[in-house]
């Protein structure tokens, strides 16, 4: 799957790490994820933790929960192999 249309951001806090997936096309939309403790990989596709979505997309939810899954996806892709320092993009506050 293509998944250049989605971006990870890990942001500390308090000093636990809050990730999130954001889909930067229509539907604009966010979920912050947690790592999935019991899969095999500690990571997994992540559980659900919040989900931001624009009105206009609540309604048709099978489109909704093609993107949800593959926001999931691209997040568990996303801690797999690291990509060279070229491909990355790091945003600092």
């Amino acid at each position: 799957m293509d998944f250049a249309h989605f971006m990870r951001i890990e942001r500390e806090v308090r000093g636990k790490t809050h990730h999130y997936v954001v889909h930067t096309r229509d539907p604009k939309f966010s979920v912050e994820l947690v790592p999935d403790a019991e899969a095999a990989d500690k990571i997994g596709k992540g559980v659900i933790k919040r989900l931001c979505v624009p009105n206009s997309c609540v309604g048709d939810y099978s489109k909704c929960a093609a993107f949800v899954t593959a926001a999931q996806e691209f997040f568990r892709e996303s801690f797999a192999e690291p990509v060279s320092k070229a491909e990355t993009r790091r945003f600092q506050a």
